[in-house]
Formats: structure tokens, sequence, C-alpha cells
């Protein structure tokens, strides 16, 4: 559909090598698909997995690259085929644009398990620009009461975390703890507060505690402490690791009730040494899981719109785009950075 709004390049910020600097770069994106939204970025969220690609640690990366995959933006163009959206609509865009829509995940509403699903920023450029690009179902409408500003880290971050809350039944009455209290964790803490559960926040710096609590938990415990974590065994029902640090999995696993889970939603450096026997008897589970699909998303804006969750962040402008990265890449991030396209 010819909206006026067609431009022939998109001009965004690239590195041009592992660990460059961003810079202006323009490219063709090519005729809009018949499926796809083409949307006017106004905020895009800066994650670690987007340093990641940038200093290509996972071996993956194809420069120049463009990142930025937690997009808020107004729909300028709509192709032929789109259905539910319209120009002038505000949307998400997450780790995922695309899927095929027709294996049985896909079919079965697991789109974010799809064998083909197609990576905002993996492959392709992402929201570090003026434009992107999507599959309609991946264009999340974003509610009329919460802030765009702070919208963009729901859709990868808030949909990482909130996943398994539905995933596997995470219930009112639970007892639950989060492991880091970062980028994910901190989310973690609000959603699970908001939730119902009793929530207890694993940290390795307990000079967080207060912060912690403000966030939403109830308890805090040390991660790395032994004694700690033997103080509160047997007594947790589920316990979701954001942090990306190798932990005494075996001392960590003992904090489970019977039926107990340990999802693993954050990137552990090493390999996770548990013996089958701490699992077996009190039929413990270990699990992981990614970003949540469209629906499960859409449900979670949905979620924080209710309950007023946003994401703790700290606004640069885009035309500081190597700030921003270079702040998350210190470590100092409280505890997610967006980019705002307008300066």
């Amino acid at each position: 559909m010819s909206t006026g709004n067609e431009i022939a390049t998109f001009t965004g910020w690239a590195a041009t090598s592992a660990g460059a600097p961003l810079e202006r770069f323009s490219y063709d994106p090519g005729p809009l698909g018949g499926e796809e939204v083409e949307v006017a970025v106004e905020y895009c969220g800066v994650c670690h997995s987007d340093q990641s690609l940038i200093d290509n640690d996972w071996g993956i990366s194809q420069y120049p690259f463009v990142p930025g995959h937690e997009v808020i933006g107004s729909i300028v163009r709509v192709g032929e085929k789109v259905l539910g959206l319209t120009v002038g609509q505000r949307v998400g865009i997450g780790w995922y644009k695309g899927s095929c829509m027709h294996c049985s995940s896909c079919i079965g509403g697991d789109q974010h398990l799809c064998g083909s699903a197609k990576p905002t920023v993996v492959g392709s450029h992402g929201g570090f620009a003026d434009r992107v690009r999507a599959h309609w179902a991946w264009a999340l409408p974003i509610p009329a009461g919460l802030d765009p500003a702070m919208a963009g880290p729901l859709l990868c971050a808030g949909s990482t975390v909130f996943n398994p809350l539905v995933e596997f039944g995470v219930k009112p009455t639970d007892r639950v703890g989060v492991i880091g209290i970062g980028g994910l964790g901190h989310l973690a803490l609000r959603f699970l507060n908001r939730w119902g559960c009793e929530v207890t926040a694993f940290t390795s710096s307990l000079s967080k505690q207060d912060e912690a609590r403000n966030l939403g938990a109830h308890n805090v415990v040390s991660s790395t402490d032994n004694n700690a974590l033997k103080s509160i065994a047997g007594t947790l029902d589920f316990l979701m690791v954001t942090a990306n640090a190798n932990l005494d999995w075996t001392a960590i696993l003992a904090t489970l009730r019977g039926k107990g889970r340990i999802n693993f939603v954050g990137i552990v450096p090493n390999a996770i040494p548990v013996h089958v026997f701490d699992l077996i008897p009190q039929q413990k589970t270990l699990s992981a899981s990614p970003v949540g699909s469209p629906g499960t998303t859409a449900t979670m804006l949905e979620f924080c719109t209710r309950h007023n969750i946003v994401p703790q962040v700290e606004m640069f402008p885009m035309s500081q785009v190597n700030e921003a990265v270079d702040h998350l890449r210190s470590g100092k991030a409280r505890y997610r950075v967006v980019l705002d396209a307008s300066k």
C-alpha cells in the first residue's frame, strides 16, 4: 500500500567490523513484502545481545551490521497482505521479526520456536536506524497506557522473563527466586511481585539489597554464600536464572522444594554440572526458555499496562549511540539503555 512515505534507502548506525564504533550507514531495504510493515523508529533499546553481535562474541555477525531489536515506532507503510495493522499505529518489534507461519510451532501459537524464525538483527539490519521492517504478526501494538519511551526493552527483556511465568504455570501462591538483578532480573522482580508471588532476589552483591526490595523482592540472599543458600534449602517452587555467571548449581538446586524448577533465561558461561541424583528424588526440573511468542508478548504488554510496570532505563540520543553502547559495555547501565531516535 502506498502512503506517500516511501524512501529509497534506510539510514542507521552500523558496525563495520568486530568491536568497531558504529558509523552512519545507508542501505537499500528492497521492495516491501506483501506481509510486511515498515516502521519509523521512535525509540530503540540497547541490549547485551546487540553488544555481543557488535563484538562478534557469538561468531555469527555479518558486517556492516545495524543493531537494535527493541524497537518502538509508528507504521508508515503496510504490505498488501497485512492483517490487523494500519498506517499510523504504534507498534513494537523484538528479537524476532518473522517466522514461516505454517509449521506446527507457528500454527500452534509458538511462532518463537519456529525453526526458520527470522531474528531482527541476525543476518539483517535492525532498529538503530530511521526505519525497520517486520512481518505483521511480529509487530505488536503498544497499548495506549504504556509510555513508548520506556516500552522498548519489554519487547526483549520483558518478554524473556514473562514467558516462563506463562509457560511453566507459575502461581501467585508460589515462592519464586530470581538470580541476578540486572537488565532481565530487575523486570523479573517487578513482574513476580505483581504476579502475587513471594519473591527472593539472589545477588552476588548484597549492597543491592535495598534496590532489590524496591524492585519487588521480599527477601534478598547472597548467591555466592553457601551458608545463606543452606538457610533457605527446600523453600522455593521456581527459580529464574537471569545472570550470566557460574555458580554452585548443586547448592542453588537445593533451595528448591519437591517438583521445583530452575529455569535459565540468562546465558551462563560454562556447562551446568548437576548430578541426576539431585533431581530424581524430589522430581526437580532443569529447563531453559527463550523470548515469548507474539501472543505471550502481547499479554505481557497488557500486564505491564495494567500494573504500571516499566523497565528502569537510561535515555541516550540516537546520535550518541556509541556512548550508549560503551555505557552498557562498562556494566554501568541501570538497568536498560534506550535510544531516542528524534535526537
